[in-house]
């Protein structure tokens, strides 16, 4: 199943130079796939993280609302069938520039922080998806500053 998963979003993104439409498609499965991942890292349903992920989703693509939540259903049948975050990561690495690596980052901290509370998993999750889309540290704990809501 991995397999057939990993070979149908490295045709989306093989297809980039033919169908840009594929590429951008596939670029906001991959994008909305890590914020899902990140409102699960805490074990815990919460509404605000989910509308963090819609409104962050709808204004990084340019999105309306209904296309936004089919995007976000999309990438949770991707997710739940996703065993490793590295290849959408690796796919998102090779085609963003790093002011859109930021915006992702942004966008995983507002969803992480969307509850008032930070867990320990979500901090973990951010961290590391940071690192495998080669977001330096020094950025990273920036752009969370920014977000973080002041205590």
């Amino acid at each position: 199943m991995l397999r057939k998963l990993t070979a149908l979003f490295d045709s989306a993104f093989a297809r980039e130079t033919d169908d840009p439409q594929a590429r951008e498609h596939a670029l906001r499965v991959a994008t909305a796939l890590l914020l899902i991942e990140v409102a699960k890292a805490d074990y815990a349903d919460d509404f605000a993280e989910d509308e963090a992920m819609l409104a962050s989703l709808k204004q990084f693509f340019a999105l309306d609302d209904a296309s936004a939540a089919l995007l976000i259903e999309e990438a949770r049948g991707t997710a739940d069938r996703a065993v490793e975050l590295q290849q959408f990561t690796r796919r998102l690495h090779e085609q963003l520039s790093v002011a859109e690596k930021h915006r992702v980052v942004e966008m995983l901290w507002q969803v992480a922080l969307a509850d008032q509370r930070l867990d320990k998993h979500e901090d973990h999750l951010v961290r590391r998806i940071a690192e495998l889309l080669y977001v330096s540290h020094s950025d990273l704990i920036r752009i969370r500053n920014r977000v973080r809501p002041v205590e």
